[in-house]
């Protein structure tokens, strides 16, 4: 096994997936910029491992500092890439921020390693806008994006597909998430935004322990079975073995073309209010909301056709609703009694 680069390493989905990585027995090395993560998750990431994993704080819109820095690891042979902005409604407002950060980072690491690696591409199933039909498949067309990070997702993954057009050595699978949430099971590392959460469930478990106000549910007269949005909601540790997988496919080498996608779901849809209603029955915590406009940038409804992923990667998601809100819920405890 050759050693695989995390770029976003300490997010999210970054730190969960170097936990999987490193259980699968891979060596790793994650770099970030600290910019939408915190220092402290390599300690808890050495506190789950045992080991700390290797480290380089790095801004991958620097093009001379990425290249340096790939130049001084030649043992790397497969990146998995998820630095880049995320937050929808951030986008719509702050768009130039987007473009910039989630183009420029992609592309110098692309360049770096001369379009000769295994690439897996942290994309979005926001590319496919609202689809015409339910559950998306992968061949599904892709809309004009409702927001500029999901249009970051769409150019990006076309930059992807015509330069491995264009190079035979570069080798990428994108993944295009739903909606990925909960937490490792030991509660050392999980969804930490920084601010106002911009998603659903961080601010569900934030408004749950007292750091927030009252859940505002944007929109209820969608058409929907309750009026309010429907999303397929992954558990983050589902999503992060599914990179492992296609690392493996990968490397073996079995695909019959070198550019891939797959959705990565559950394949069935919960709305916000059923979202709510699973939080307060998995925790026993009674939850406040109020109904507010639609949010600009969100579309109404979409959950993944997942056969695909099933057949070609091996890969299915195995966690529920309940348990992706306990191991937020677990989380959140976590950072109250010890904050960050």
């Amino acid at each position: 096994m050759g050693k695989i680069l995390v770029t976003g390493g300490t997010g999210f989905i970054g730190s969960h997936t170097a936990v999987e990585l490193i259980n699968a027995g891979y060596e790793v090395i994650l770099v970030d910029d600290f910019s939408n993560s915190n220092p402290k998750i390599l300690n808890q990431l050495e506190q789950i491992l045992g080991v700390k994993p290797e480290f380089v704080e790095l801004d991958l819109c620097n093009e001379k500092a990425v290249n340096e820095f790939v130049a001084s690891h030649p043992e790397i042979t497969g990146v998995i890439h998820f630095a880049a902005f995320k937050a929808v409604g951030e986008s719509v407002k702050e768009p130039l921020k987007y473009y910039r950060n989630n183009f420029y980072s992609l592309i110098n690491v692309i360049n770096a390693f001369q379009s000769k690696v295994n690439l897996v591409f942290s994309s979005s199933c926001t590319v496919y806008g609202q689809p015409d039909q339910l559950p998306v498949t992968e061949s599904a067309a892709v809309k004009k994006a409702e927001s500029p990070y999901g249009n970051t997702k769409q150019i990006a993954e076309e930059i992807l597909s015509e330069t491995c057009a264009a190079n035979a050595d570069l080798h990428v699978i994108s993944l295009r998430y739903f909606n990925p949430v909960g937490a490792h099971e030991t509660a050392l590392i999980g969804e930490l935004p920084i601010g106002v959460p911009q998603n659903l469930v961080p601010f569900i478990t934030q408004s749950a322990i007292g750091k927030r106000g009252p859940i505002t549910v944007y929109g209820n007269d969608y058409q929907t079975p309750d009026g309010s949005a429907v999303r397929d909601y992954i558990h983050v540790v589902d999503l992060a073995k599914a990179h492992v997988a296609a690392i493996k496919r990968l490397e073996t080498g079995i695909a019959d073309q070198n550019y891939e996608v797959f959705n990565l779901g559950t394949g069935k849809g919960s709305s916000v209010l059923e979202i709510i209603s699973a939080f307060e029955e998995s925790t026993g915590v009674k939850l406040e909301y109020t109904i507010g406009a639609r949010r600009e940038g969100d579309i109404e409804q979409v959950w993944g056709d997942v056969r695909k992923s099933a057949d070609q990667l091996g890969w299915k998601a195995g966690l529920d609703i309940n348990e992706m809100m306990r191991s937020a819920w677990k989380w959140e405890n976590y950072l109250k009694d010890n904050p960050f």
